[in-house]
């Protein structure tokens, strides 16, 4: 604590009467109190051990939603806010704050979300449906970009409401945008391994001739992108399953009705590879699946009726962590 801040204390406690009333000690005994908590908060502050935030009730229709916001805010609707709808109705105002930061240069907008879309999308909605005075609250920061790429992230890592596929697309434009590329440092700064990074830009790396075959690719998680990335190489086997794809596309838009997520995925890997006109399964290098580094894991050496014969390649360089994704790939994929 400074020194003027310990002189206004010292000059407060001077001006205290001590006379011999009776009442006078307990209000002296309060007014030592009130000093003491201020002098420590005083010293807190000026240590770093106490952060002030600044908290402010706004307009939503003020903040904007930031550029690299790791939400797909255009897919947010009523259902999908439905929980925390009712829980801003129920305690008659937004308990957590979302963080933002001040913008400049732009008539239209005061601040830009960097964590709480849903929160922004679920106050807008009741204000406009009957709940005119309920106000936007937000957590002021002075961020950068790739900090508040993190704070972003480990805000939502824990989150089931966002899938992995908006958390997969976040991370590839992360890699370029703040790391130059560099999946090590990226990986680092995030505080997790390599090949659990590697998952979800694999997802995110899964070109779109592919997942058309899916009505809601918002399914997608990152074990899903395991077999699908297994059927882009090599080149034959890739226009195999592309031309799938877009079948699957096309019956499912002209049915109205998506199909689920693995048996769009068996059909994508029958296509890609077919089996013999004898019936028996296809045995070659193609059934292979490899790690992130090309790295054989293991291969599928048939499939019957009786089940999946399948060989791990323990001697050709994987890790023990790329055996069980491949072999969570092939049960995604075979198992009903």
């Amino acid at each position: 604590m400074s020194r003027k801040n310990s002189g206004f204390a010292a000059d407060l406690a001077a001006g205290i009467d001590l006379s011999t009333d009776s009442a006078q000690p307990r209000r002296s005994a309060i007014a030592s109190n009130v000093l003491t908590g201020r002098s420590n908060r005083l010293a807190d502050l000026a240590s770093g051990a106490i952060v002030n935030r600044t908290h402010e009730l706004v307009d939503p229709a003020r903040c904007r939603m930031w550029a690299g916001h790791n939400r797909d805010y255009g897919l947010l609707n009523e259902e999908r806010c439905a929980d925390l709808i009712e829980s801003i109705k129920a305690q008659g105002r937004q308990e957590m704050p979302a963080i933002v930061r001040r913008v400049s240069g732009d008539p239209d907008f005061d601040f830009e979300v960097i964590c709480g879309a849903r929160r922004h999308w679920s106050i807008s909605w009741l204000r406009s449906h009957n709940y005119p005075d309920f106000k936007f609250l937000v957590d002021v920061r002075e961020i950068g970009d790739e900090e508040a790429f993190r704070l972003a992230d480990i805000e939502n890592r824990a989150r089931d409401d966002l899938s992995d596929l908006e958390r997969a697309r976040d991370y590839l434009r992360a890699l370029d945008a703040y790391y130059e590329g560099r999946q090590k440092t990226m990986a680092e700064r995030l505080k997790v391994s390599e090949s659990w990074l590697t998952r979800y830009l694999d997802l995110a790396r899964l070109p779109s001739e592919l997942t058309q075959a899916f009505v809601n690719p918002q399914d997608l998680g990152i074990r899903n992108a395991i077999a699908l990335k297994g059927l882009l190489k090599p080149e034959d086997r890739r226009t195999r399953a592309i031309c799938e794809a877009m079948r699957l596309a096309e019956i499912q838009k002209a049915e109205g009705q998506a199909m689920p997520v693995l048996e769009v995925i068996k059909a994508l890997s029958l296509a890609a590879d077919p089996p013999k006109k004898s019936g028996s399964p296809k045995k070659s290098s193609a059934a292979t699946i490899s790690n992130s580094e090309g790295k054989p894991v293991l291969r599928i050496e048939g499939v019957n009726r009786k089940g999946i014969q399948l060989t791990l390649l323990n001697k050709q360089g994987a890790t023990r962590e790329d055996v069980d994704q491949a072999i969570r790939a092939v049960l995604d994929q075979h198992w009903g």
